[in-house]
């Protein structure tokens, strides 16, 4: 029974299991805020692909291929994630100011 406690005291010390929600929370933004880019967002830009579809959206230099579609709807993921994670952080911590350590 001792290591068994020893193991509970170390999830409450650690806070592992709040730990553990937030990691699967973050999960569950991710997918919805890839939802909202991928379904909503990017076919609103859609129409100013030259070829019609972001994803598939390249630009060619001789033999080089840059495939910028999908790494423009990859930054307005991040860009949105990032922002989500600002938010949340200014408010639960209740800052005037989020400032950089």
């Amino acid at each position: 029974m001792g290591v068994m406690h020893e193991f509970r005291d170390f999830l409450k010390e650690y806070k592992v299991v709040g730990l553990a929600i937030a990691f699967i929370m973050g999960l569950a933004a991710t997918t919805l805020v890839q939802s909202l880019v991928n379904n909503i967002i990017m076919p609103l830009v859609t129409p100013f692909v030259p070829s019609g579809g972001w994803a598939a959206a390249t630009f060619k230099m001789g033999p080089i291929v840059i495939g910028w579609g999908s790494f423009l709807g990859a930054l307005i993921n991040f860009i949105i994630l990032a922002f989500v994670v600002f938010a949340v952080a200014k408010f639960v911590l209740k800052e005037e100011k989020v400032t950089k350590k």
